[in-house]
């Protein structure tokens, strides 16, 4: 686990949940005791069952949803999920990843708009990551030695281990108070901040994945790196970082210090296993420029504010520019041009865009994502037929499938038939895609198609695990379609009654959780 830097509400859910194992404090214990009472009990000593473990992660992850710092960028999603999907694989084909843990967890990663460098593992095969570490990280291997380490800590059921250890409470009621922590969080006079304040700061240490496991998932990620197509010098660059982070702002106040191993260590015991001679033969972590642009994009969503903004903006302009390695070139033009957007300085975008398309235009993948800023820029400038003309043809990607429909909504009725199959199309291999199935709740209502439009709605709260809200609007497709004389609504209609059965019967399930 990796905590770097101030902590906001997202970056808070890990220490979240290390308190929630607290012992609570006498003030809690009748609350406890009788939540207790209508809790199912695991024993004593064992470990959380997968299932188990993935009803807590889930519960959890329903918060993080709707928590303002959640961010659904497709770009980025995407690059990650290039670097998440290879290493399950890996995890896989080495044995690591157990058939039961392939099926029952989730496997999914959750980006927060948060500048920190942090990143974390929560149950039932969920991960965090900001969107502050994916703009540090100096090459594509670096974030995959994070993933790996992250990934780890989940197949070895480091989570499952750690509250078995310091608790003997059962996991819906951990769920609760880890819930109460994250509200805490944004509420500092909310009672649930008891749970992480007095007792609980002094026992964090204690609640910590241990130095062994910390020690285990470097071990067993690093062992991904290679079968996953990454350089495993990936780990060192990374520990390098943090190393020199340390040095700057040790001051006490970064939980990581005090509750993983020294970086110094774990660095030192990495390199003892890198090959012999040094890099890995044809793997060298070198940055490119894909990498620096996805980094640089990052950075600019996170929000760091318009005189850091204005800093980026006037990079390209400086004496030392020219002499950048093409890669970093990539970088500071993208964020320039990312930047003015944000500025509202359409002229400049297209400039900065402008430049870095001709840099790049020998690097496909370099160039795609180039390809979609200049999109995406002539869209926030207002110029949807521009923006359009921008796109690539028949791409069926998803960032290509998302801005593309965003691009149709905002120029209206020509081009929607055209946006309908690929969302379709993608939404049946991807059926818990919130983002797809929002955008496709809104080409209904542009096609004057309602009830279609509200099941979408539904699915994309299905998709986030809120079945409370996917139950307000498959019962508000009924109405609808009571009311409607269409003989096409009979079709949909019959697929919202059983949607919404299915949902009430989760729905009854999550309320015995409680």
């Amino acid at each position: 686990m990796l905590i770097l830097g101030k902590k906001r509400p997202l970056a808070q859910v890990c220490q979240a949940l290390a308190a929630s194992l607290l012992i609570v404090t006498s003030a809690f214990a009748p609350a406890v005791a009788q939540a207790q009472a209508g809790l199912p009990t695991l024993g004593d000593g064992s470990d959380l069952t997968s299932s188990e473990e993935r009803r807590l992660g889930d519960r959890i992850i329903r918060e993080l949803y709707r928590d303002p710092d959640y961010i659904d960028d497709p770009v980025i999603a995407e690059y990650v999920q290039g670097i998440w999907q290879p290493l399950i694989a890996a995890a896989r084909s080495r044995g690591e990843l157990s058939a039961e843990l392939d099926e029952r967890f989730a496997w999914e990663v959750l980006l927060g708009r948060d500048r920190t460098v942090n990143a974390f593992a929560l149950p039932g095969g969920y991960l965090g990551l900001h969107l502050g570490l994916i703009g540090v990280v100096g090459t594509r291997d670096e974030l995959a030695s994070v993933l790996a380490h992250e990934l780890s800590h989940v197949t070895q059921r480091h989570i499952s281990r750690l509250l078995t250890q310091q608790s003997r409470q059962t996991p819906l009621l951990l769920g609760a108070m880890v819930l109460g922590a994250l509200a805490a969080s944004k509420n500092p006079g909310a009672t649930q901040a008891l749970v992480v304040g007095g007792q609980a700061v002094a026992m964090q240490n204690q609640l910590n994945f241990s130095r062994d496991m910390e020690r285990e998932a470097d071990r067993v990620g690093m062992g991904l790196m290679e079968p996953a197509g990454f350089a495993p010098e990936g780990f060192v660059g990374m520990f390098e970082k943090l190393q020199q982070a340390n040095r700057i702002n040790d001051n006490g106040s970064w939980p990581y210090l005090r509750s993983h191993p020294l970086t110094t260590q774990r660095m030192a015991d990495m390199q003892s296993r890198l090959p012999s001679g040094g890099l890995t033969a044809g793997r060298a972590s070198v940055l490119v420029a894909e990498h620096a642009m996805v980094s640089a994009r990052a950075r600019v969503l996170s929000n760091p504010g318009v005189d850091v903004l204005r800093q980026w903006i006037a990079e390209p302009q400086g004496t030392g520019f020219a002499a950048l390695p093409l890669a970093r070139k990539a970088g500071v033009l993208y964020a320039a041009a990312l930047g003015s957007s944000q500025l509202r300085d359409g002229a400049a975008a297209r400039r900065w865009a402008g430049q870095l398309q001709q840099l790049v235009k020998g690097d496909v993948a370099a160039a795609r994502v180039a390809q979609l800023l200049v999109a995406e820029l002539e869209l926030a400038a207002g110029n949807a037929p521009a923006a359009l003309a921008a796109m690539p043809a028949g791409d069926t990607r998803r960032p290509e499938i998302l801005l593309r429909t965003q691009i149709v909504l905002r120029t209206g009725q020509p081009g929607l038939q055209e946006v309908t199959s690929p969302l379709q199309t993608w939404l049946a291999t991807h059926p818990r895609d919130a983002g797809a199935w929002q955008a496709l709740a809104g080409v209904w209502n542009a096609q004057n198609q309602p009830l279609r439009a509200v099941r979408a709605e539904a699915e994309a709260q299905v998709s986030r695990y809120d079945y409370a809200a996917a139950v307000d609007r498959f019962k508000a497709g009924q109405d609808l379609a009571r009311r409607s004389t269409l003989a096409d609504d009979h079709f949909e209609a019959s697929i919202i009654d059983t949607r919404l059965r299915a949902m009430q019967l989760l729905l009854r399930e999550q309320a015995a959780e409680r």
